[in-house]
């Protein structure tokens, strides 16, 4: 049975690429054919005379299927500001339709794992009409979300998670990722939002050097999500 999910977080920099592209490893590691996609970037630069975008060239390099750049990231925009301020400046129009046409295309390609990861965080603007949680509910996969844990994140976490359900998706699970430092009463908070999100809590990610460490924790996830 196939399983895809749509990667949301809590704010912009909650560690949304950093969850996709270990979860995907560890897919990969566990015999699926997986891969992801980040159809929208803002902030990109010119690699061999091609706009990039850093968090989708780490998605490409991180699935088992090999897919042109295109296909992860089919619209990249080069300023790192809101993508729909982004794509005005360039002259560009960003739907969600056109979105959706590009994601299912590529679930289309043979695969047991897909992810689809967001930009920002779960009601960031796509145009003056429409917001990256209307591509969301058109997909319909099961969200996870990276709750990234500093002051301010139980009302992040808990107004996102409000959100998503109130859109008529399935929450899959969170994630609590750490980050480089610990916030202060990191448990309590933890405590807090596992007994206020009715959703499991699929792992709490560190930042480790140790890749073994890491893997490991990305493994469990990786279980909890079979």
């Amino acid at each position: 049975m196939k399983k895809r999910f749509f990667i949301t977080g809590t704010d912009t920099d909650a560690g949304k690429t950093y969850f996709s592209t270990g979860v995907l490893k560890a897919a990969v590691r566990h015999g699926d054919r997986a891969f992801g996609l980040k159809p929208i970037a803002a902030g990109a630069e010119y690699i061999d005379g091609k706009l990039c975008n850093d968090d989708a060239l780490a998605i490409q390099a991180s699935g088992s299927i090999a897919l042109a750049y295109e296909q992860i990231n089919p619209v990249v925009l080069e300023e790192a500001i809101a993508p729909h301020i982004a794509a005005a400046h360039e002259g560009k129009l960003i739907t969600s339709s056109r979105l959706e046409g590009y994601i299912k295309g590529s679930a289309l390609l043979p695969h047991d794992f897909m992810i689809v990861e967001g930009a920002g965080g779960w009601r960031v603007p796509l145009n003056d009409r429409e917001l990256l949680s209307d591509l969301a509910k058109s997909l319909g996969y099961p969200v996870i979300l990276v709750v990234n844990m500093k002051l301010g994140c139980l009302n992040h976490a808990l107004l996102t998670i409000e959100s998503v359900i109130r859109d008529g998706l399935k929450v899959a699970g969170w994630v609590a990722n750490q980050g480089k430092d610990t916030m202060a009463c990191y448990e309590e908070n933890l405590a807090t939002l596992k007994h206020m999100i009715q959703a499991p809590l699929l792992g709490e990610l560190s930042w480790m050097p140790d890749d073994n460490v890491a893997s490991s924790e990305f493994d469990a996830i990786y279980h909890a999500l079979s």
